[in-house]
């Protein structure tokens, strides 16, 4: 079922019950096509056998009228054996998202829709294979299944879908390689984890072989001699873990010194990294706040909030490389890779009652795109945001979107319907739009904001002041790398690019790429030197016209939004550029979360 067929049909059938979504099932479509792969081609009948099947072990989950955690739990485990060993795919086919949308939208509406109600298109759809109702089952059958056993598929019991995302989704560089992960298995299945957190001895895990993966080619290490290596690192990730025994107390006679030593007081992190606050810093730190951060994109907010005192208990982000690139540069904090949509605090409860739930919303559309797609993703995670407020009950709320969700009278509805919810939650709310340019970003870059908090935290907020210097203008900001590779006409165009930059636009999935913008981003651009039609992969060399406009390189890109030049990006040129212009910059997040954190402290 190919994309353009398949996108109508899925809009029509999120609407429909169960029963009407019955008798849609079929075992072909007018829109369906055959793509001859090799083999044998599926039969009608084959089809059929299959569906009775997968429904069948629905129904004993509780298809088609009830269902719970615990069931779909069960259910899912069962389903990625079976459909891996009756499809007869092969990876090549599995790989086809066409191949899971025609399962879920022609051959199993019903159990597809029952699964996930409600499901964001990537479910059945297969844009993301990792996170389609069947297809990521096949594949996880598919990474553990053991040929020659008498129960090739136990593996999948091992770990939980959470657990196992770790591994598949989030984790690409461990992820592709079947052999790698039943070594993984084998060895997570034979640890002593008796009195540890698995999911958190799990993530050190996997960090440590994340490590290694540059310099390691697990793929050609036997099975034997990789379960010992892999063993190995699973025992540091177990003994490190483990709690260990507080230091004897000292001899009160030595005055702080043990056999001649003088004891020096333990350095914090933050002192490490700034050795002049270590020098002045009072003998108590400042108190610490803890947040959680929904559709955090490749962290740049959480960082500026940890800048203002912040720490992130959970990180939440769809994108797999926004996730990735959050371990890279902050691999100490919790990230779980999947839709806010399917979130619910209950799956963590350390989640419940932080200080801060924060996050930059997918942009909510004008009255014009009313019932679009785009329309009811953008307000699906909206509301979905709102209610985690209200069901995690945090002391306060950070939300970014567009200006006109604050300001514009389209939005009205909007804004009395969030201010409702929040106050019968017990919280009081206030908008505002703040441009970055006034924090010492170099863009004009404005973002609409919704903070709400409990009481006596609102009482004593307020909004933060913009900066009385002006901001850097992008000729200052950039002007070392445009003139890093000996371009001649660095010096003049770092005389003309005089002022802050546009917003940077970071497109979206369904459309926009590696440029800056529409018509009007690359006019403005253009005023300021900037070749805006596409990105560049390094700056101007000495070859360069000099009369000729540079094109802006992904550093670049991240520089004009205030990213620090060490944070690395994940993922291709494209993916990396999207996780930047979406980002928010961290000297407005920092002004933010430090305004909230004169409201929170007593």
């Amino acid at each position: 079922m190919l994309a353009d067929q398949a996108r109508p049909l899925f809009e029509e059938y999120r609407h429909l019950a169960t029963a009407e979504l019955t008798d849609r099932a079929t075992v072909s479509h007018e829109s369906a096509v055959y793509v001859a792969t090799g083999g044998d081609r599926i039969s009608a009948d084959r089809l059929r056998e299959l569906r009775t099947g997968v429904v069948d072990l629905a129904a004993r989950a509780g298809f088609p009228d009830d269902s719970d955690r615990a069931r779909n739990a069960d259910f899912d485990l069962q389903l990625a054996a079976l459909l891996h060993a009756e499809t007869g795919m092969v990876p090549a086919e599995a790989a086809s998202r066409d191949v899971w949308a025609f399962l879920a939208l022609v051959l199993l509406p019903d159990v597809a829709f029952w699964r996930y109600p409600q499901p964001p298109k990537d479910r059945v759809l297969g844009t993301d294979l990792t996170r389609h109702v069947f297809g990521r089952l096949w594949w996880r059958a598919q990474l553990v299944r053991s040929p020659g056993t008498t129960e090739p598929y136990s593996a999948l019991k091992i770990l939980g879908e959470a657990a196992f995302d770790q591994i598949y989704a989030r984790r690409a560089a461990l992820g592709g390689s079947p052999h790698l992960v039943r070594a993984i298995l084998r060895v997570w299945n034979g640890l002593d984890l008796a009195g540890l957190n698995e999911r958190d001895t799990l993530r050190d895990f996997l960090k440590r072989l994340l490590r290694l993966a540059p310099f390691v080619l697990f793929d050609g290490i036997a099975e034997g001699a990789l379960d010992d290596e892999l063993l190995a690192v699973a025992q540091e990730s177990v003994d490190a873990q483990r709690p260990t025994a507080p230091p004897p107390a000292a001899d009160t006679k030595q005055s702080g010194q043990t056999a001649g030593v003088v004891v020096e007081p333990a350095t914090t992190a933050s002192q490490k990294e700034d050795p002049v606050r270590s020098a002045v810093a009072p003998s108590v730190e400042p108190r610490r706040f803890r947040s959680v951060e929904i559709c955090a994109g490749a962290g740049a907010q959480a960082l500026g909030l940890e800048r203002a005192g912040f720490d992130p208990v959970l990180l939440v982000d769809s994108k797999a490389d926004a996730c990735f690139t959050i371990d890279l540069n902050r691999p100490a904090w919790d990230v779980i890779c999947m839709d806010v949509v399917q979130f619910h605090p209950n799956m963590r409860q350390e989640t419940l009652g932080v200080d801060l739930l924060s996050g930059g919303l997918p942009r909510v559309k004008s009255s014009a795109t009313v019932g679009r797609t785009e329309d009811t993703e953008e307000r699906a995670v909206l509301r979905a945001s709102i209610g985690l407020a209200c069901a995690m009950r945090p002391k306060a709320v950070l939300l970014e979107n567009v200006p006109d969700l604050v300001e514009s009278p389209h939005f009205e509805t909007d804004r009395l319907w969030i201010e409702s919810a929040l106050r019968d939650a017990g919280y009081r709310a206030s908008w505002r739009v703040l441009n970055a340019a006034d924090f010492g970003v170099p863009q004009n870059r404005s973002s609409g904001f919704l903070v709400a908090l409990q009481e006596p935290y609102f009482s004593r907020f307020s909004w933060p002041e913009p900066d009385r210097l002006p901001p850097p203008t992008v000729g200052q900001v950039l002007g070392r790398s445009m003139a890093s590779r000996g371009w001649p006409g660095a010096e003049h165009w770092i005389k003309g690019a005089d002022r802050v930059a546009p917003a940077l636009v970071g497109g979206s999935d369904r459309r926009g790429g590696g440029d800056l913008g529409p018509t009007g981003s690359k006019k403005a651009w253009a005023s300021l030197g900037v070749n805006g039609s596409s990105l560049g992969d390094e700056p101007p060399g000495a070859d360069f016209p000099q009369g000729e406009h540079p094109k802006l390189t992904v550093d670049q890109a991240a520089m004009i939004q205030a990213i620090p030049e060490n944070w690395r990006f994940f993922g291709g040129k494209t993916s990396r550029y999207r996780q930047i212009g979406h980002a928010m910059p961290p000297p407005l997040a920092t002004a933010l979360g430090r305004a909230l954190v004169v409201a929170l402290e007593s």
